[in-house]
């Protein structure tokens, strides 16, 4: 997986690329520790359009995330969801706990 951020204005873009599982956690947690770390940042988005898989641990690396996220002020989205990836985004009833788009 391939993570880029693009912070433009208050908003961080975090693009993970590829297989989205627990052999990423590393880059994912690190990528995300910089977009909260930056004061600037109030809203970080996921984009999930080039995501091929995700799996039980990256589902948890996200309610991770919007729990750190939710204790300094900052929204998260998961934004590009589709095919497989949105499947499992909505089995897992994360519409209920992420905005998804």
């Amino acid at each position: 997986m391939k993570v880029t951020i693009d912070s433009q204005k208050n908003i961080a873009a975090i693009a993970p690329s590829g297989r989205f599982d627990f052999n990423t956690h590393r880059e994912f947690r690190s990528a995300y520790e910089e977009a909260l770390a930056n004061s600037a940042v109030r809203s970080i988005h996921i984009d999930m359009k080039d995501v091929t898989y995700l799996d039980s641990s990256a589902l948890g690396m996200l309610l991770l995330l919007k729990d750190k996220a939710a204790a300094s002020g900052h929204t998260i989205s998961l934004t590009n969801s589709q095919g497989p990836v949105l499947q499992i985004l909505e089995v897992a009833n994360f519409g209920k706990l992420f905005n998804i788009s």
